[in-house]
């Protein structure tokens, strides 16, 4: 009778815990990260992003990425999947324009690397895109105020069917977006060879010396690639001497600080930096090319420290400043 009283509770407990056992769970659907709620809504901020609290001054001033010619990451345009989805990413430049919503992020990844190892700067002149080559250059323009910028593609996403691009938070600023968090945009690629092409040949709108108070165009650094030409004009051949004269480029980072018509001018700049102690034992070339003469300090070892020397000269002298990387 003992052994009855005994067996009987012991199946019931047996038959409750198999008819609740656990829920299955599909391990080949990817866990999709949480959107954060209304009620802790600002902005329509991602998560905890947001801009950042001391925000640089005047970021309408900010210039746009200068569009040169870089080699591809090539592990950075494989195949690959995210969030279920599968995307093949360009390998080479191709015609794109779209129109799409961008969204844009901030200080949650700012300092993180992208996906081809580069530091994320929230105020720099960058995005994201799923299948453009990487590193490449795009045209984003906001069709609501007709304001453009120029981006430079550094990073994979946004990964959600109805987003097409990611801005950094820089760009979004300038595109009238950051507030609303995301809005709809037109997306075109720039063909970079093209527009190094282009900016060689001529001079383009409002690239007037810095001395007539607007800055230039950048160009790859150049020695003595200035073609030969038949009967060459008294002028060219002034302009392909001083070419020629220029230093031997070298491969680094380099910081231009200055673009002038004049080369007194220039020479004036170099010694000013010189003078004043804001670099350290490193060159400062003046760079010959197309009429302009250029202030270059180079070469930094990497990027982050051309961006410590660069942010040190404005913060000195009130100049706008550029990182080119020579390969």
């Amino acid at each position: 009778m003992k052994l009855i009283h005994i067996f009987i509770p012991a199946l019931l407990t047996f038959l409750l815990v198999a008819c609740g056992g656990s829920p299955s769970v599909k391990t080949s659907e990817p866990t999709k990260p949480t959107e954060v709620s209304k009620a802790k809504k600002s902005g329509g901020y991602y998560l905890d992003d947001g801009p950042g609290e001391n925000p640089p001054a005047n970021l309408e001033a900010t210039p746009d990425a200068i569009p040169r010619i870089e080699p591809l990451m090539v592990r950075a345009n494989k195949p690959y999947s995210a969030l279920g989805n599968y995307y093949t990413p360009m390998t080479e430049f191709q015609p794109y324009k779209k129109r799409g919503v961008a969204s844009w992020y901030g200080k949650r990844y700012h300092g993180q690397k992208t996906s081809i190892g580069e530091v994320y700067d929230m105020y720099g002149m960058t995005g994201a895109h799923p299948i453009l080559p990487l590193p490449s250059y795009v045209r984003v323009t906001n069709p609501e105020n007709q304001k453009t910028v120029i981006v430079r593609i550094n990073d994979r996403g946004p990964f959600h069917s109805d987003r097409l691009i990611d801005l950094s938070y820089a760009a979004s600023y300038k595109l009238g977006l950051s507030g609303k968090g995301s809005g709809i945009v037109d997306v075109e690629a720039i063909d970079a060879r093209k527009y190094v092409q282009n900016t060689s040949l001529s001079t383009p709108p409002n690239t007037a010396a810095v001395d007539d108070s607007t800055s230039v165009k950048i160009e790859p650094l150049k020695s003595a690639d200035a073609p030969a030409a038949r009967n060459i004009s008294d002028a060219a051949a002034k302009s392909l001497n001083q070419e020629k004269r220029n230093p031997i480029a070298m491969p680094g980072s380099f910081v231009q600080v200055g673009a002038f018509k004049s080369s007194e001018n220039a020479e004036l700049l170099a010694r000013k930096i010189t003078g004043d102690n804001l670099v350290e034992n490193m060159p400062i070339n003046n760079w010959y090319n197309q009429g302009i003469y250029r202030v270059r300090i180079g070469p930094y070892a990497n990027r982050a420290m051309a961006e410590l020397a660069a942010e040190k000269v404005k913060k000195a002298l009130g100049l706008n400043t550029y990182i080119i990387d020579q390969p």
